[in-house]
């Protein structure tokens, strides 16, 4: 009996895994998590990723992208930031259809935080990741 739960655990946790790897994870931010703020997942070349640094998610300078500083979503001292660990609306992680991935947050105690592998190289490198994010998207995607 002990063996087939643990073979059903290892096929769960693969199907979890290659639903996760398959899906395009987006971000959304602000108070009531409607203020579109980029694909963590998409890759480079797409027009809604974050990892894109000519559009509005990937470019440092823009207001609603993640690598903006000094913008409500990248400062790390903004509630609507994720690099903020004391941050009271951090964005949410969600998939096309809305299902809720967990919170995206360098705060390893917020409850639902999401923790899947990119997001955990994000929360540990984001201060260089954004001068950067080109580079990193190559990095972090070729080592999947």
């Amino acid at each position: 009996m002990g063996n087939k739960i643990k073979i059903m655990l290892v096929i769960l946790f693969c199907l979890i895994t290659f639903t996760l790897s398959s899906q395009n994870l987006h971000l959304y931010g602000g108070k009531d998590h409607d203020v579109y703020l980029g694909c963590l997942t998409c890759n480079d070349y797409s027009s809604s990723s974050v990892w894109n640094e000519y559009t509005e998610y990937g470019n440092s300078y823009n207001t609603n992208s993640i690598w903006n500083e000094y913008g409500d979503y990248g400062n790390e001292y903004s509630n609507y930031s994720p690099w903020n660990e004391s941050a009271t609306y951090p964005p949410v992680v969600v998939d096309k259809d809305g299902v809720f991935y967990g919170y995206f947050t360098v705060n390893k105690y917020k409850d639902k935080r999401t923790e899947f592998k990119t997001a955990m190289i994000m929360y540990k490198y984001y201060d260089i990741i954004r001068d950067n994010v080109n580079v990193w998207y190559k990095k972090i995607f070729e080592q999947e």
